[in-house]
């Protein structure tokens, strides 16, 4: 059983990032060119998500609390799986020794060994669902949070448009005088109540 908790959650939540951050009044289709000033009307800056992902004291908690989940689900599942395994071998091993007092007894025994591995795969279907569901949960949580405070943000920045930077992304190059990151992480960790989260 694998979970796949960290490469994809960013890339997730750099896609989320980009449709939360911007205006889309903005119609000036000409962009400033690398350190000049007052050659668009429009305003934009840049976060880079991996750096945010990082950093944002939020983010860090929600993915320490996935996993240790995910380590708990797989020692749960390790556990009942190494205690299937050897009942499994207990089985075969009284059935070459004809251990088994009749062959209703044997097959008493297999079935009863045929559903707990039964069980075990729904248990795995299922803590494996859960975690997807809380994973979902966590990214709009993540995606709430940066809504909320980019709105309060813009409103006394006034960009036009903010776009997230992740790697192997869309923006190849960004002037530094546009990355707003640490800004962003900084207010964003001041909003950040540890004991308000579940």
């Amino acid at each position: 059983m694998k979970f796949i908790l960290n490469g994809f959650m960013a890339l997730a939540f750099g896609l989320m990032f980009a449709q939360c951050a911007g205006n889309n009044n903005a119609t000036t289709t000409s962009a400033p060119a690398a350190g000049a000033t007052g050659s668009s009307n429009m305003k934009i800056a840049f976060v880079e998500i991996d750096s945010l992902l990082s950093k944002y004291h939020f983010w860090n908690d929600l993915s320490e609390e996935m996993i240790k989940k995910e380590e708990n689900i797989r020692t749960t599942l390790n556990e009942k799986g190494k205690k299937l395994e050897a009942d499994a071998r207990e089985f075969d091993r009284k059935l070459q020794n004809n251990g088994f007092v009749s062959r209703e007894r044997a097959e008493q025994e297999q079935a009863r060994l045929m559903k707990q591995q039964q069980e075990l795969q729904e248990l795995q279907q299922k803590l494996a669902n859960e975690l997807a569901l809380e994973n979902q949960k966590n990214s709009l949580a993540f995606r709430d949070s940066i809504n909320s405070f980019l709105k309060e943000y813009n409103k006394t920045k006034g960009y036009d448009l903010i776009i997230s930077n992740t790697a192997f992304d869309n923006l190849l190059f960004g002037n530094p005088a546009y990355n707003i990151t640490n800004e962003i992480v900084e207010g964003l960790n001041a909003r950040y109540t540890p004991s308000a989260k579940k």
